[in-house]
This record gives structure tokens, sequence and C-alpha cells, in this order.
């Protein structure tokens, strides 16, 4: 799919076809949309196609008539009715008379420059457009990083009275969406450092002032994912053992529970055997049920008083 827009009297609108000073936004591109662009703006397939592939890293090619900035995004995945966090390369191109946008699926990252509520967003100023796109990136990874951090919390909670392996599993998924994290803000690091650099990206003076905010909000996100990350790992090793131990108590209260309840057991077992019945007391009265009964019950209680005092219970 690609969509058109463009500044108009300080509003963004979406136009029907790319004109000079576009934003050209490319989701999930068919084949033919790909060559269309590609043979349009001059640029090769192959950097048009890059960031369909989920696995490709983050780099900056400066070609003759381009300039190919390519990044991780943040996403939410949903798997087994609940949302996890993966992230999807998002490539940013630049050419003399349009911005491209090319990513495997709609982002939050992209959506708000789209509905137009982002201040000081102008198609024809390209330069800052990327670091628009990067600052809003850097901020979303921070959004879900606090996202993460809060529902490793509720697990948290629900472990403490866990014997179960679901929670376990839970924290399991959302250090795996740290681990993607903090791997994709590394090479969005490197990509933000390259910036620096490149002096053909620079065109506006305070530019620079928001690459370097951009660069902080990605260290600090990579600093958070570190954190949290450390916290879920010693987390998890912890509540292993608790549950482990919370399996013991529920073994051990099975056990005091049966060692109570074979007391009776043991006592009918005896009148039960096939032996002459003037041997067995209580044998030739007519209460002799109820006896037996009563005396069962109370040595029953009798151990259940001991144990409770052993804190078995």
């Amino acid at each position: 799919m690609i969509r058109c827009f463009r500044t108009v009297d300080g509003v963004i609108r979406q136009i029907d076809e790319p004109v000079d000073g576009c934003w050209v936004a490319m989701t999930n591109p068919t084949a033919t949309e790909i060559f269309q662009i590609a043979e349009k703006y001059h640029i090769e397939v192959d950097d048009l196609r890059a960031p369909l592939d989920e696995e490709e890293r983050s780099r900056i090619e400066v070609e003759d008539e381009y300039t190919l900035i390519l990044v991780d995004i943040p996403i939410i995945e949903e798997r087994n009715d609940k949302d996890w966090y993966g992230t999807i390369p998002l490539a940013v191109i630049v050419t003399e008379s349009a911005i491209l946008t090319v990513c495997l699926e709609d982002t939050q990252v992209l959506n708000r420059f789209m509905e137009g509520r982002v201040r000081s967003f102008y198609t024809y100023m390209k330069t800052r457009f990327i670091l628009q796109i990067l600052h809003r990136n850097a901020t979303m990874y921070l959004h879900y990083l606090r996202i993460i951090d809060k529902k490793s919390e509720q697990v948290e909670e629900k472990l403490y009275a866990s014997a179960r392996n679901q929670e376990l599993i839970e924290l399991l998924e959302l250090e795996k969406s740290l681990v993607y994290f903090t791997t994709s803000l590394r090479s969005n690091e490197i990509v933000l450092e390259k910036l620096l650099k490149i002096e053909k990206i620079k065109k506006y003076p305070e530019d620079t002032d928001l690459l370097e905010d951009v660069i902080i909000e990605n260290k600090q996100a990579i600093e958070m994912a570190n954190i949290y990350s450390g916290i879920l790992s010693g987390m998890m090793d912890a509540f292993a053992s608790v549950i482990s131990n919370n399996l013991n108590i529920v073994m051990k209260f099975l056990a005091t529970v049966t060692i109570v309840m074979s007391i009776p057991t043991m006592i009918f077992s005896a009148y039960g055997m096939n032996v002459n019945v003037e041997g067995m007391p209580f044998a030739g009265s007519k209460w002799g049920f109820f006896c037996v009964i009563c005396i069962s019950l109370v040595i029953s209680l009798i151990v259940t008083i001991i144990f409770s005092k052993k804190k078995l219970f």
C-alpha cells in the first residue's frame, strides 16, 4: 500500500499522487509498487525491499541520488491472545524531491505524523522529518519499556501464590522482548552516531540539537532495557525457587493430611480382619462401633494438634 502526504498551509494532507516535497509512505508494498517507486525516484529495488525482511540490520547507505536510513522500530505482537513486543525494520529514504518510508506494517511511529499530531512537522523539511521520526521511535521504545515493567510487576504479584509455570512463561516472553529491544536499540545507536558525521543530513541549525536529543533518548532506552532485563532475569531465578517452595509446601500439607487420615484407616482395618470376635475390644458391646469411631477420632485429633504445633499444616 502506498499513501502520499504533503504539508499544505501548515497542515498535513493526504494526496492522490506523489509531488515534489511530499512524503511517500509505503506499507508492505507489492512487487509492482516497489518497481514503480524505484523507477520514479531512481532507487535500487533491493533498498526498497530491505525493510520487508524482519532480520535486516540497521544501517545507513549514502548513494548519489538518495540516502537510505534503516532502523528498528518497536511493535506489538499478539500471541496466545496476549500482547507481546518485538521489532521490525523501518527504512527512511531521502531523495531530492521527496522522502519515502518503507515498513512491513502500520506502526505507531508513523501514525502520529499521518494524523498531523506532531508539532513543527513539514514534509518538505526532509532532514527534520527524519530526526522527528527517530525521536518518535526512541520515545516509543521508552513507552513500551514502561509497559513491560508494569506487566512484570503484575506477573510478580501472581507468582507469590502460584505453583504453576504460566507466570514464568510470561516473564520469559517479557525478557525475550527486552532482548529484542536492547539489540535493536544498540543497532540504532550506531546509525544515530553515524548521522552526526554526515553533513548531508544537517540542513537546519536546530537539527543538530534535535539529533543529540534523539541520541540521548536512545541511550536512555538502552539503559532502561538493560536494567529491566537484569531485574527480570533475577526475578525469574528467584520465583523459580518460590514456585518450587510452594510446591513443597503443598506436598508437605498433603503428606500430613495423609498421616492423620491413616490413623482411622489402621483402626478400622484391624477390626475388619477375620479373627475371633472375643479378642477384639468392644466387640461384645452394643456401643462398640461408636466407641471405636470416637477413639479413632480422638487419636486423629491429638495427632492433628501435635502436627499443628510443629507447623506442619
